[in-house]
């Protein structure tokens, strides 16, 4: 390790447990988290349990690594009680597809979420337009924020839920939840909170912000990878609702196998669907360890001195960030301007940067694991251009 990265910060260490650095500068933490060594080695841990136990694996190593998923997934998010208010899920679309189906849609037939939010979040109820659910989409008027205004307008009596974003992909924005949650708590509305751009990147607690629902996953700042997720449900304002669509994992004794009697669990976990892919659970148990061992607070400070230098790099190379105003409110998310974005990623790739590209911007995301120098080689390649 070199003198000027050694000095960088004090997280900079940990860059050596990430092979990808040894051939390349890595700047998309918040479309896939760069591969760890201990997540890889947690995968062949799993792969020698399944070559030498087989399926009897499942009663004495893979439920239990189950529950530690639940319980890390739930102090990560500040849940008083992880085994009982998380459930665990292939993708964040499953989860919201468990919590639409629970939904009693009698009475209010509204579903509001934001212009900002991940697509995967409206589609759920756009699909369910012939059962007549009505989604209203809340408009940004500067494309990186969502005024709490504009959601207390939309959010009354005939809204069963709003779903919208915890930090918004399309602009880094930080969105202030627990306002949110009090514009809804005044409706009689539940809200759903995606957490796929936070956790991970910036602190949450769960019980601060007075969510009912919670959900991320391994694939962006939890360094697990894709195939696991999580479901925070709010055991006071959730505990009445139950799934139409279900699976082996919610029944009180799944290993009953009783195909006569559903008899749900009372906690989170009825949410589950069927049998989770122990190898994504096994990667995220990885990912998560360096999480513990570094500490959110200490990762969000790191972060944001990081996208606040980029920021700054980029302004003076003539680059006008799309980022919320404040530091504030903005994470490690950031976007610039790109008239051709797809064009400009791939010089990057030529350049041995991974970055990403959206509509009209280049979208590079700093995490602990980055030093200065490798937004400013990113930043040097883009105004080269």
């Amino acid at each position: 390790m070199s003198v000027a990265i050694a000095a960088a910060h004090p997280l900079v260490k940990y860059r050596e447990e990430f092979p990808v650095f040894r051939h390349s500068i890595y700047l998309n933490s918040c479309s896939l988290g760069a591969l760890s060594c201990r997540a890889r080695r947690r995968v062949n841990e799993y792969l020698d349990q399944w070559e030498n136990c087989g399926a009897s694996a499942w009663y004495d190593i893979w439920l239990v690594a189950l529950e530690e998923l639940r319980e890390r997934y739930g102090r990560l998010i500040g849940a008083e009680t992880p085994s009982a208010e998380i459930s665990l899920h292939p993708s964040v679309s499953a989860a919201l597809g468990a919590v639409a189906e629970s939904l009693d849609y009698g009475r209010r037939r509204k579903v509001v979420t934001t212009s900002l939010d991940f697509p995967t979040v409206p589609y759920q109820w756009m699909a369910k337009a012939g059962e007549g659910i009505e989604v209203e989409v809340v408009p940004s008027p500067d494309a990186t924020r969502v005024p709490l205004e504009l959601l207390s307008q939309a959010v009354d009596g005939r809204t069963a839920i709003l779903a919208t974003s915890h930090v918004f992909f399309t602009s880094g924005a930080i969105q202030d939840v627990a306002a949110v949650a009090a514009i809804c708590r005044r409706a009689g509305a539940l809200l759903l909170v995606d957490g796929y751009q936070a956790a991970g990147q910036i602190p949450v607690d769960v019980r601060q912000l007075g969510v009912d629902f919670y959900c991320g996953g391994g694939l962006k700042w939890l360094m697990g990878g894709s195939g696991i997720a999580f479901l925070y449900a709010n055991p006071e304002r959730t505990r009445a609702l139950c799934p139409s669509v279900t699976g082996w994992f919610s029944h009180a004794e799944p290993f009953r196998f009783d195909p006569q009697v559903l008899m749900r669990r009372t906690d989170a976990r009825r949410f589950e669907g069927g049998t989770p892919s122990i190898a994504a659970v096994y990667s995220q148990l990885g990912g998560l360890e360096i999480l513990e061992e570094l500490g959110v607070e200490a990762i969000r400070r790191v972060t944001r001195e990081l996208a606040e230098d980029l920021i700054a790099t980029a302004r003076e190379a003539g680059i006008s960030p799309r980022v919320a105003p404040t530091p504030e409110e903005r994470s490690a998310i950031v976007m610039l301007p790109s008239a051709d974005p797809e064009r400009d990623v791939r010089r990057l790739a030529a350049a041995k940067v991974i970055a990403d590209a959206r509509p009209g911007h280049v979208r590079l995301s700093p995490f602990f694991y980055n030093v200065p120098d490798d937004h400013r080689t990113a930043l040097e390649c883009l105004t080269r251009a």
